[in-house]
C-alpha cells in the first residue's frame, strides 16, 4: 500500500509527488497521458513562448512610432510550433526523471476511485491502494451551450495554439487571461481582433481601474471591443464564422471561445466517495483542502484559484500535511495573479470591489518610469489599497509589471505601512521604484 496516491500529473500533482518523495513517503502518481498538465502542454508555457517569440514585432512598432528607427521581424509559425513541441517534451521527460529519482512510481493510466483507499486503473485493469489520495485532475475548456469546437473555425484555446496559419480576423469570446494573451499573440501577427465580453469590464476579475486602462489601450490599437453583450449564435458559413450579437452580426475568419474552464471530474468515481461538489461542480474542500477522510483535492479541481502556481503550492502543502510536517490550515491563502502580453497586469490581495467604504487608494503612473520609457512604453499605473494605514492590495497594468508580482505579494502579505517602505532602498532605475512611489503616494 502506498502512503499517498495522486491522480493527475499537472503542476499540483507533480508538486505533491515531488514533495512527498522528498519527505520519504511511498508515492504513486497516476497520469493518463501528459505529465505537466494544462500548464505545460497547452497553457502557461506555450502561451508565454508564443508571446516571447512575437515581442520583437511589438518592440519594432514602438520604436517606429517614436521615430527611432524602422525594421521588420517575420515570425516562422511552423518553426515556433516545432520549438514548442521540443521544449514541452523535454520538460515532460525532466518531470518523469525527477520523480523517479525520488522513488515515485508513475502510472500512465486513467485512475478512478473505487473507495476511499482504492484506485482503479482503466488501461491495465488493475488497482492501487493508498492510505491517502490526492485528486489533481485540473480543468478543461468550457464551450458555449450547443457549440462544438472544430479546430478550424470555432476554436478552443488548445486548438488556437495549433493553428499553422494566421486568421485575418479573429473573434474572441471572453476577456480573461486566455482571451487577452491569445488576442495579443495573433494581433502581433496581423490579425484584426474582435473581443466580446459578456460583462461590462475587460479582464473582469481584475480591479475596475485596470479594466478601464486596458480598454483605453486596446482601443488605441484598433481592437474592436464589445462589452456587456453575449454572442447569441455562432455558426460557420462557408469559410467564415458568423457571430450574432444583440445589436449586430460580426463576421470573422475564426472564433476563439475563452469563456472559462470546467473541472475534470467525469469518470473519476466521485460517486463512490462521500464528498460534496460546489454549484459549479468543483470539489468542495475544507480549510485544509480535504474533500473527505484521507482524500484531498488540489489545484483547479477545487475551484479556489485556477492558477498553476496555486496548484503547486497546494500540492506541496498537502504532501507536508500527510507527512506530519504541516498542521496549520491552508485557507485563507494569499495568491498572486498575472496576465501577460502587452500591457501586463498583476493583482494580489484585495481589489476595491472587495472593500468597504473605509479604505484609501494611492497610485503611481508608469509614464515617467525610465525603464518603461526605455522599452518604448507610455502607459500604465500601480495602485495600492489601504485599510487602517496597512497595505491590503496591489494591482498594476503596464509594460513588464509582472516583474513586480513577488515583491508586491510580500508587501501585501506583511501588510506594509509607509514606514516599512522607507526602510529599504529601491534601486534606480527600476520598475520597482514606481511601486515605492505608489506606496508613499
Amino acid at each position: 500500500m502506498y502512503d499517498v496516491v495522486i491522480i493527475g500529473g499537472g503542476p499540483g500533482g507533480y508538486a505533491a509527488a515531488k514533495e512527498a518523495g522528498l519527505l520519504g513517503l511511498k508515492t504513486a502518481l497516476v497520469e493518463k497521458k501528459y505529465l505537466g498538465g494544462t500548464c505545460l502542454n497547452w497553457g502557461c508555457i506555450p502561451t508565454k513562448l508564443f508571446l516571447g517569440a512575437t515581442e520583437p514585432i511589438e518592440a519594432i512598432q514602438h520604436l517606429s512610432r517614436l521615430r527611432l528607427g524602422t525594421g521588420e521581424f517575420s515570425l516562422n509559425l511552423p518553426n515556433l510550433l516545432k520549438r514548442r513541441d521540443t521544449l514541452v517534451k523535454a520538460t515532460q521527460k525532466a518531470i518523469a526523471e525527477t520523480l523517479k529519482k525520488l522513488g515515485v512510481d508513475i502510472y500512465e493510466d486513467e485512475g478512478s476511485l473505487i473507495d476511499a483507499q482504492t484506485i482503479s486503473l482503466k488501461n491495465s485493469a488493475s488497482t492501487l491502494k493508498g492510505k491517502n489520495i490526492i485528486l489533481a485532475t485540473g480543468t478543461k475548456e468550457s464551450a458555449l451551450p450547443g457549440l462544438q469546437f472544430d479546430g478550424k473555425y470555432i476554436l478552443s484555446s488548445t486548438q488556437a495554439l495549433d493553428l499553422e496559419s494566421v486568421p485575418s480576423t479573429l473573434a474572441i469570446i471572453g476577456s480573461g487571461p486566455i482571451g487577452l494573451e491569445m488576442g495579443r499573440f495573433f494581433s502581433r501577427l496581423g490579425s484584426k481582433i474582435i473581443l466580446i465580453e459578456a460583462l461590462n469590464q475587460l479582464a473582469p476579475l481584475e480591479d475596475e481601474d485596470i479594466g478601464k486602462e486596458l480598454l483605453k489601450t486596446l482601443k488605441k490599437e484598433k481592437w474592436e471591443i464589445h462589452l456587456g453583450v453575449r454572442a447569441e449564435k455562432i455558426e460557420v458559413q462557408g469559410e467564415k464564422v458568423l457571430l450574432t450579437l444583440p445589436q449586430k452580426s460580426i463576421e470573422a475568419d475564426a472564433c476563439l471561445v475563452a469563456v472559462g474552464r470546467i473541472p475534470n471530474t467525469a469518470h473519476l468515481g466521485l460517486e463512490n466517495i462521500p464528498l460534496k461538489l460546489t454549484e459549479r461542480k468543483f470539489i468542495q474542500v475544507n480549510a485544509k483542502l480535504q474533500a473527505a477522510e484521507n482524500i484531498w483535492a488540489i489545484g483547479d479541481i477545487n475551484g479556489l484559484y485556477l492558477l498553476a502556481h496555486a496548484a503547486s503550492d497546494q500540492g506541496e502543502y498537502v504532501a507536508r500535511l500527510i507527512a506530519g510536517k504541516e498542521t496549520k490550515d491552508y485557507l485563507p491563502r494569499l495568491v498572486p495573479s498575472c496576465i501577460y502580453g502587452y500591457p501586463e497586469i498583476i493583482q494580489v490581495g484585495k481589489r476595491e470591489k472587495d472593500l468597504n467604504q473605509d479604505y484609501e487608494v494611492s497610485k503611481a503612473s508608469l509614464l515617467a518610469n525610465p525603464i518603461v520609457q526605455a522599452k518604448g512604453g507610455g502607459l500604465g499605473f500601480i495602485k495600492v489599497l489601504w485599510e487602517k494605514d496597512k497595505i491590503v492590495g496591489i494591482s498594476a497594468i503596464g509594460p513588464m509589471v509582472s516583474h513586480l508580482i513577488t515583491l508586491a505579494t510580500i508587501i501585501v502579505a506583511n501588510q506594509w505601512t509607509k514606514e516599512e517602505a522607507r526602510k529599504y532602498i529601491f534601486a534606480h532605475p527600476t520598475l520597482d521604484e514606481s511601486l515605492r512611489e505608489a506606496i508613499l503616494g
